[in-house]
């Protein structure tokens, strides 16, 4: 994974707003969520919601979905798991290197 897609994820997420969407979009699993139950759920004004939600999809966090009316929330696990194991790919290679 590039450097900058890694940085605009972890911009995103280094919102505490945005991290409390996304966990719970995280936790709802490979179905999602719809947008109006989130709203609900985190008592956050539609327009703010709104707002967050195209930072976390821009960095490639989230993706939505309509069904029929409304509108879902899913996270991009792979993303997440790319963006993680960006950095773990890390732990301790100076170290190694020392010898």
């Amino acid at each position: 994974m590039e450097l900058e897609a890694v940085a605009k994820a972890l911009k995103e997420l280094g919102h505490p707003t945005r991290l409390m969407i996304y966990k719970s979009i995280v936790r709802a699993g490979h179905q999602g969520i719809p947008v109006g139950g989130l709203q609900q759920k985190l008592d956050i004004p539609g327009s703010t919601l709104s707002h967050h939600i195209t930072g976390l999809v821009s960095a490639g966090l989230l993706k939505q979905r309509r069904e029929g009316r409304t509108l879902f929330c899913t996270a991009q696990y792979e993303q997440l798991q790319q963006v993680i194991g960006f950095l773990v790919d890390e732990c301790c290679v100076d170290e190694c290197n020392a010898d």
